[in-house]
Order: C-alpha cells, then structure tokens, then sequence
C-alpha cells in the first residue's frame, strides 16, 4: 500500500524506516504540511496518508482525497480537531488516532521550563551570551523543594509530571474534573480554587474541549498564587492570549512556559526573524522573553514519542486493512 507522510523531520526518517521493517508499506515522507491545494495534491496515487499536527484535512480536502482513491485519513496525534471527522465519516474515509505515546517527553518538557522560570536560567544565560557576568538580584530564586507544584489535569502526562516534581522535593498539589484513585503518595488532590491559590507552579496537563472553551482565562490567572509561574505544554486552544499577557505585565505571574498557542499554524516551524509576526498578541509574549519562554510545540520533539506515535500510527492502517476496522478509529 502506497502510505503519504506529511510533516517527516529529517530525524524522524530513520525511525519511519525503522518501523516500516515490520509493516512493509510504500512510503513517500514528505516535509510538507498540508495546508494548501499543492500539498494537498501529494496525496494523488496514494490510498493512505498520515498527518501531523497542524495538517488540515478540510472537507474540501477530504473531497479530493475521495476523488484520488485515498481511503484512510490517519494521524499520528492525540488531538483530531484538523480533521473534519463528520465530512470524512459521510465520505466513507477511515480515520484514526494516536489515543497517547511517551508522557515522558510532554513532562519532561514541563518541567524543564518550570526549573528555567523558577531559577531564572534564560535571564541568566542572556546576560552571560552578552560577556556579562555580574550576578543581579534577578537572577535569586527560590528553590523547588520549598514550592507547591499544582497540575492541572492528571491522565498519563499529568501523573509523569507530578513523579518529576515530586522527585525534586516539591509538595504536588493536583486538580482533575475526574479525581483519580491510588495517586496519593504522588499528589494531594484539592479545588481548582485551592490548586490556584496555593501552588507556586501551576502546569497544565488538560485536554480542549471546544465545547467548553477557554479554561486560562483572565478569572484563572486572578486566583493564582501572585508571583506564580504558569506553564502549559497541553493545547493553545485552552489559554486566553490576552489574559495571560496581562497578568505577565501586572507581575500577577512571575513567568509563563508556552508549548502551544492558538492558532500556531501562523507562526511555528517558519522562519520569521526580523518580522512582526502576524498575531499581535502573540508578539507581545515573545517580546516578553525571558519571563515569557515559548517553545514551537515540541513536547513531542522525542526519540521515545516519535517512535510511539509512528508505530501506533502504522498497527491503526495494518488493523483497517486486515479487519476494516481500528481499534483507536476516531469515533
């Protein structure tokens, strides 16, 4: 079967080789994302394609796929809302996800930007990149053993973020709309008011929900601890831009890690040095380095990730091409 990647970085080519040792497809990897009519035609002479992130598969999209005999819409995501699932559903086209992979890399990530915020390492190292080598009152911190970590949210990635932090000595508080039971020698679960109010760190492991909106908004930030960092390596979806650039400026939050923005499509993977960028807002918080650290989503940026992602990405078309159906079909 002739398989369509999209979105291959040079380093995961050696891994979709790898894997594909085991499946035998016929595989065009291609940089691309598909996100115009010319990406969206690398697709003639294939039967399956696979997506990343910020691949759009349109119904318009989705059309001309049916119209070119590509019958499977896979991607190697957690997240599907670039799909148009009802569209595809109606076209007969199969569709399947990615339902987790390594927590590891999403909270490794996390924590690396809570300990760069908490010891103000980017601060640090700007000035010491500038042959600068005094030591400012900016640079004192607290340590992490004296703090309360509160996360947001605690699936797999969650749970992996609060052993890290549990690890380095901090007290984990945790908020989840679903309390979880035999977490307690890891975590002390409370409110959300009691999470936001205590925690010197808050990281943020939820899922969007479209439905439900926003979830960092403007009454989150008012009921942090003030002084807090804020950390969210889940989905820009979930966070009021506007909101936390406020409580940035007003030193409501000491500093903020981003892995994720709304509407990234814009701006991550391109070069766009010596250029506004095209949300406002966005280059605001950029402007706000280094209390503002933005990473260009690459929680899942792994050797261990992209391994999972890929592999379940694979077994998903092998099982719709044995049985017709998937075991993580998108419902």
């Amino acid at each position: 079967m002739k398989v369509l990647c999209y979105g291959v970085r040079d380093v995961e080519i050696p891994i979709f080789e790898q894997v594909n040792q085991s499946f035998g497809f016929e595989l065009t990897l291609v940089a691309d994302y598909l996100n115009s009519p010319e990406t969206a035609a690398l697709a003639k002479g294939h039967e399956a394609v696979i997506l990343r992130g910020n691949c759009f598969a349109t119904a318009e999209v989705l059309d001309l796929y049916k119209e070119w005999g590509v019958n499977y819409v896979l991607t190697r995501t957690v997240g599907v809302n670039h799909i148009d699932v009802a569209h595809a559903k109606a076209l007969g086209l199969k569709t399947a996800y990615v339902p987790f992979y390594s927590p590891n890399a999403i909270a490794e990530l996390a924590v690396t930007l809570a300990m760069m915020l908490l010891r103000n390492t980017a601060y640090t190292v700007q000035k010491t990149a500038q042959k600068d080598f005094r030591v400012d009152a900016s640079m004192f911190s607290r340590e992490i053993r004296n703090c309360k970590v509160g996360l947001v949210g605690i699936g797999r990635i969650g749970l992996t973020a609060a052993k890290l932090f549990k690890g380095l000595g901090a007290e984990v508080l945790a908020y989840d709309a679903i309390p979880k039971e035999g977490v307690d020698d890891l975590v002390r679960q409370v409110s959300l008011e009691e999470l936001l109010r205590e925690s010197d760190i808050v990281s943020v492991h939820a899922p969007y929900i479209p439905a439900q909106g926003r979830f960092i908004t403007r009454d989150f930030t008012a009921k942090m601890k003030d002084g807090a960092i804020l950390i969210n390596t889940a989905r820009g979806e979930l966070q009021d831009a506007q909101a936390l650039l406020e409580a940035v400026r007003s030193g409501k939050l000491s500093g903020l890690g981003l892995d994720t923005l709304e509407g990234e499509g814009d701006f991550f993977f391109k070069d766009l040095r010596d250029q506004i960028l095209p949300n406002p807002l966005v280059e605001e918080l950029v402007q706000l380095y280094p209390r503002v650290l933005i990473t260009p989503h690459i929680g899942s940026y792994t050797d261990e990730a992209a391994l999972n992602m890929i592999e379940t990405s694979f077994k998903n078309l092998q099982e719709f091409i044995e049985t017709g159906q998937s075991q993580n079909e998108i419902e």
